[in-house]
């Protein structure tokens, strides 16, 4: 992709359009239970992931902002701390996997990315959570301490496996669909250019299937 999208009115469109459909999975996530009580998923962060590999790192961060402003505005209670949370999860999320792919644009490389994206998000959140949840909750930091490897740990690893598993299996059908609307040009790279491959989605949907199970168990659906 360009790096003059900025300056490009259809990738503006694009971008727009991408920021209202992670508000909109935001606003749908709030029926999904929370774990812990104050954890919630939001799979807003693979629909970022998906505009961060059309556009690049900066779009990623650029929408992950907004979002996260949106929702502190309109249906957030945590205020401020809410919005930084938001910001610093969805962006050591969405930035390692886009730069890793804009240097390696292969099925392969998109997998390594987001491998490495959910390393980086469960490190992120755990120090994080570590700084900022006793300001939050209003509890010791000792109490969170205890809650680092029973409640953050796994809460991190399952919400970034899930998002991981909808980036696989959505991003070359919605850049096919960008594609023919002419709302996008021709993707580089052997993953946008590459033929469906049924071994790839069937690891693409055992990816979101392992790790929605997992958090179904985290909320106690599954003893």
């Amino acid at each position: 992709m360009k790096k003059n999208y900025l300056s490009n009115p259809r990738h503006i469109a694009v971008l727009a359009m991408f920021t209202a459909l992670s508000f909109v999975s935001v606003v749908i996530s709030r029926v999904i239970p929370n774990v812990a009580g104050f954890l919630s998923y939001e799979p807003k962060d693979a629909v970022i992931v998906i505009a961060g590999l059309l556009f690049g790192p900066l779009a990623s961060v650029i929408i992950s902002v907004l979002v996260s402003f949106i929702e502190m505005i309109t249906i957030s209670s945590t205020g401020v701390i809410g919005f930084l949370m938001n910001v610093i999860s969805t962006c050591s999320f969405v930035l390692p996997v886009s730069w890793y792919y804009r240097k390696n644009k292969t099925r392969k490389g998109a997998v390594l990315g987001l491998i490495l994206s959910i390393i980086c998000m469960v490190i992120a959140m755990l120090l994080w959570n570590y700084i900022i949840t006793p300001m939050y909750m209003h509890v010791e930091r000792a109490e969170v301490a205890k809650m680092m490897l029973p409640v953050f740990l796994p809460f991190n690893l399952v919400k970034g496996g899930i998002n991981a598993g909808i980036t696989l299996l959505l991003y070359k059908p919605v850049v096919t669909a960008l594609r023919k609307s002419h709302l996008v040009d021709q993707p580089e790279g052997s993953a946008s250019k590459a033929k469906f491959s049924v071994g790839f989605f069937i690891f693409s949907l055992a990816v979101l299937l392992t790790f929605v199970l997992a958090f179904l168990a985290l909320i106690g659906v599954l003893g």
